[in-house]
C-alpha cells in the first residue's frame, strides 16, 4: 500500500427531503485496501455507494479518485475512469448469456476493441468460475452464479476501484465462503474494493478495515476485530446493550 489515498471522501452529505441519509461523511480507501463497510438497514451505505459510482449525486462534499475530483460525472463516464460496481439484487442482461454480459462491460466500460473484449472476456470467465456457464442465458443461472456474474462482469470494465455491494447476501455458508476467496484473489489484481456486507463472518475474513455506519453517521473506523469491541457498534449494529 502507498500512503495516497485512491478514493478520499470530504464532507460527504446527502438527503432525501427531510431525512439525512449521509451526514458529513470522510473517509479514505488506500489502494489495494480491502475496506469493509458494516451498519444496520437504513444506515446509508448503499446510498455511499451511489453516490461513489455516480449513481446519485451529493448534496455537499467532495469525492477525489485518483488525485482528482468527481464533481459531477455521470456513473458511465466514473466506470471509465475505473470504478466499478455491482449491486444487492444481481441486474444482469437476463436476455444475453453470460459470455456477452462481460462483452458489454470490456467494451463499453473498459473500452476495449472486439478482438481484446473476447480474449478479456474469455479469461475472466475462467477466473470468475464461470467457463462453463458462458452461453448459458444470465436469467437462468443460479443465485450463486447471477452474483459470480455480477462480480465478473464489474472485473470486467477493469476497475481499479471495486464496490462489492452484500455479494454474499443469500448464499450458504460454503457458497459464501467461496466468494470470500475470489474477493481476497482480486486484490491480486490490483483492485481496491470497498465492501458491504450483512454476512460478517465474510467481511471479517476478508476486509483490512471496517467502518461502521449508523443514521448516516460513521461512528467508528478502524481494524476489524477492534471496531467489533467498539461499544457503540455493539449497540448499533449488533443489538448488544454495553
Amino acid at each position: 500500500m502507498t500512503d495516497a489515498p485512491l478514493l478520499s471522501c470530504r464532507g460527504v452529505c446527502k438527503s432525501y427531503g427531510a431525512v439525512r441519509v449521509i451526514q458529513d461523511v470522510d473517509f479514505d480507501v488506500l489502494p489495494n485496501e480491502v475496506l469493509g463497510i458494516l451498519g444496520p438497514n437504513g444506515a446509508g451505505k448503499t446510498t455511499m455507494f451511489n453516490l461513489i459510482s455516480g449513481d446519485t449525486k451529493m448534496d455537499a462534499g467532495e469525492l477525489i479518485f485518483a488525485g482528482e475530483p468527481l464533481r459531477s460525472e455521470p456513473a458511465f463516464r466514473r466506470c471509465q475512469r475505473g470504478i466499478g460496481r455491482t449491486y444487492q439484487v444481481p441486474q444482469p442482461y437476463g436476455g444475453l448469456s453470460t459470455f456477452e454480459n462481460l462483452l458489454v462491460a470490456a467494451m463499453f466500460g473498459a473500452g476495449r476493441d472486439t478482438q481484446a473484449a473476447y480474449d478479456h472476456s474469455a479469461a475472466i470467465l475462467e477466473y470468475c468460475g464461470l467457463s462453463g456457464r458462458a452461453n448459458t442465458l444470465a436469467e437462468s443461472l443460479t443465485l450463486l452464479d447471477r452474483k459470480r456474474l455480477e462480480l465478473a462482469r464489474a472485473l470486467a470494465s477493469d476497475p481499479k476501484l471495486l464496490l462489492l455491494d452484500e455479494i454474499a447476501g443469500g448464499l450458504t455458508d460454503e457458497e459464501s465462503s467461496e466468494l470470500v476467496e475470489l474477493v481476497r484473489n482480486i486484490r491480486d489484481r490490483n483492485v481496491t474494493i470497498i465492501w458491504i456486507e450483512h454476512v460478517l463472518r465474510a467481511i471479517m475474513a476478508a476486509a483490512d478495515r471496517i467502518i461502521v455506519l449508523d443514521f448516516g453517521i460513521k461512528i467508528a473506523d478502524g481494524a476489524p476485530q477492534e471496531v467489533m469491541k467498539n461499544p457503540d457498534v455493539q449497540r448499533v449494529y449488533m443489538g448488544i446493550e454495553v
